[in-house]
């Protein structure tokens, strides 16, 4: 585990960071990923195998190149996310654009479930949507404590902002709607089989939490996409905010998890990239079946 003393060191290079422009951070954050991709070995074993699983047809070496790339997109996201941890609102609104924001004010008070996956950029787009609309967020305790109290702080530092731990549960979820909050989840990672289908993912069958169908159904709120995308040249983030998914009462909870991993598959696939294939996608799996990152 980190020492808490590096954590704080390092959070100060980061406050001291997000004042020069994002020119100057790009290239640092590039140079950092790079680093990153030769000495996180596990983490390149990770990307690797998810690569090799996600996407067989494809060659070696164009998994290899989507890799360094992630690393180096990955290494930019976290010098950046300096920006929304401690830069101003109005920078924040400067440097992450919205694309499609009428989608949201249609809704007017409605209730919805922004579905907001892992691509790089995930925490300037999290605390970007807060500046818009009242939100609760499901959030992973981490193991430094230090730096949990900070990302507590940071993902909560403007008004209307609610956190809510997994471990928390679903009754606080149901708090926060019927507070007034819309909720923001993140369901594309392997949290184990409780409360988990296997559905595919890129063809794999991949252990994915229900959580989004059952609270969409459970609400009658309606499901919105959010997709960030890491622009170059020192243009920031663009996220794009999608059309609300109808609520198909015919659909089963399978169905509608099929239906969003299908939607990511479609996002990955316009930016391979950009998505967090360092995360073990796979590392439940089916009884029976052996283990992929071994």
């Amino acid at each position: 585990m980190i020492a808490d003393g590096a954590v704080r060191l390092v959070l100060g290079v980061l406050w001291l960071l997000h004042f020069l422009p994002l020119r100057v951070l790009e290239p640092i954050g590039r140079g950092l990923g790079a680093l990153l991709f030769v000495l996180a070995r596990e983490r390149r074993h990770v990307g690797r195998t998810n690569l090799r699983l996600c996407f067989p047809e494809r060659d070696v070496a164009w998994r290899e190149a989507v890799l360094r790339s992630h690393f180096r997109r990955l290494g930019r996201s976290l010098i950046e996310s300096g920006i929304a941890w401690f830069g101003s609102e109005h920078r924040l609104r400067a440097v992450v654009r919205i694309d499609g924001l009428e989608h949201l004010q249609r809704l007017g008070a409605g209730k919805f479930i922004a579905l907001v996956p892992h691509f790089v950029g995930i925490d300037l787009e999290g605390i970007r949507l807060t500046l818009e609309f009242r939100g609760l967020a499901v959030y992973a305790r981490q193991k430094n404590a230090v730096f949990d109290r900070f990302l507590l702080r940071a993902r909560s530092r403007f008004n209307g902002t609610r956190m809510v731990s997994r471990q928390d549960g679903v009754k606080a979820i149901l708090r926060g709607f019927r507070d007034g909050y819309a909720v923001q989840l993140s369901p594309d990672m392997d949290l184990g089989a409780r409360d988990a289908l296997f559905v595919p993912f890129f063809g794999v069958p991949a252990a994915t939490v229900t959580a989004l169908s059952r609270l969409s159904r459970l609400t009658g709120a309606c499901v919105v996409p959010v997709v960030v995308r890491q622009l170059d040249g020192g243009a920031g983030y663009a996220m794009r905010i999608h059309p609300p998914w109808d609520n198909r009462p015919e659909d089963s909870v399978e169905d509608d998890t099929r239906r969003m991993n299908a939607f990511i598959e479609a996002c990955v696939l316009d930016m391979p990239d950009q998505y967090l294939w360092l995360h073990k996608r796979f590392k439940t799996r089916p009884e029976g079946v052996p283990g992929v990152y071994d």
